[in-house]
């Protein structure tokens, strides 16, 4: 693998040193203090931008009914790309009591644009639908077996989007979930950020709205979450194999955490913790961590903190050789353990775990 492709893997702290494995199958998720959350991209765009997914998202929404009937169901779901009606259906037919929509397709953040944000503005293109206004939702659905006690959303203005995902209203919602014996509450943030070569425009106009897009991003998540609980950053961050886009997206994820609290991505600890003497990983997580753009990014909150225990995969290759979807859906177990008071005025450094691909 080329250098420019290589993930930049930083060691885990001592803070994760309970974390247990990976594990092949479905881990069981008992309730009382811990909380599942899967992320899955699960490629719901409505015709004419796919077609012929209407199986796919049937059999998708099929396994989370099954996986709740043998009780092993994640307990949150941070689906991407919900646009169509099958997709949307996921969430009933699956059975979540509580179901939180991203920015639908009038919402607005109102956010002034900066002179580059204006001169960005005046390169739009109507042939890569910068300026068919928005005709889909942000496409993120998050769905909650646990209360729902708070949203808010954000909607990237015009200067964050290029290409045809300027089409789609992508944003961002933050939740604020009460977890059964948990104590503390925990903040979950869900985004989908500009894609790429789908964008079909320069990869430099891209880079422009993915920077910006991430700039707003830091912004609410400042703005919403409530420093006493723990936080989750989760969905499709649409880095790959694009040295800026790791280099802009590690750049951002300071501003997402504390300084006593190191933001951790929750699949690398886990798949380290393994490496550490555990048995090892999944193929399947070995597969997201290639691909490198579903992330569940976490920090401690003053009162509570988030300990990964186990990843599973409920949706990547499936018998037949195919998959469900473009990307892989993964769910990773937390145990939310109270946090001593004193810990709040740690001076110790932040620390950025991650799996970003380190600059050329």
């Amino acid at each position: 693998m080329r250098n420019w492709r290589r993930l930049l893997l930083i060691t885990i702290g001592g803070l994760w040193g309970s974390a247990a494995t990976a594990q092949d199958q479905h881990p069981l998720v008992p309730s009382d203090g811990l909380v599942s959350v899967m992320t899955y991209n699960v490629k719901g765009a409505p015709w004419p931008v796919t077609h012929g997914r209407g199986r796919a998202l049937r059999t998708i929404a099929e396994r989370l009914r099954q996986l709740r009937a043998d009780g092993l169901n994640p307990h949150i779901v941070i689906l991407q790309e919900a646009f169509s009606a099958e997709a949307r259906a996921i969430a009933g037919f699956a059975g979540y009591r509580y179901v939180v929509a991203g920015p639908g397709t009038r919402d607005r953040t109102d956010i002034p644009a900066s002179r580059a944000d204006l001169r960005f503005l005046e390169g739009r293109s109507f042939w890569h639908g910068e300026r068919a206004g928005k005709l889909f939702n942000s496409g993120l659905l998050l769905l909650s077996d646990y209360p729902v006690t708070r949203a808010a959303r954000l909607s990237f203005p015009a200067f964050a989007c290029a290409g045809f995902d300027c089409m789609a209203n992508k944003g961002a919602m933050l939740v604020t979930i009460e977890v059964p014996e948990g104590g503390t509450p925990i903040d979950i943030v869900a985004t989908h950020l500009n894609s790429r070569h789908s964008a079909r425009v320069s990869d430099e106009r891209s880079l422009y709205a993915y920077e910006r897009q991430l700039e707003l991003l830091s912004g609410f998540i400042r703005a919403n979450r409530d420093p006493r609980h723990p936080l989750i950053v989760v969905g499709d961050f649409n880095v790959g194999g694009a040295p800026a886009r790791g280099v802009a997206l590690a750049a951002q994820l300071p501003n997402w955490g504390a300084r006593d609290a190191p933001l951790v991505e929750a699949l690398h600890a886990v798949v380290a913790a393994g490496e550490a003497g555990r048995p090892g990983p999944a193929n399947a997580a070995d597969a997201v961590m290639r691909r490198n753009t579903d992330f569940e990014f976490i920090s401690a909150g003053r009162r509570a903190e988030l300990v990964p225990l186990a990843a599973s995969v409920p949706f990547g290759r499936e018998s037949s050789g195919g998959m469900l979807s473009d990307h892989i859906g993964y769910a990773i177990t937390f145990r939310l353990d109270p946090r001593p008071f004193e810990m709040a005025t740690s001076d110790t450094p932040a620390r950025l775990p991650t799996r970003l691909p380190s600059a050329p």
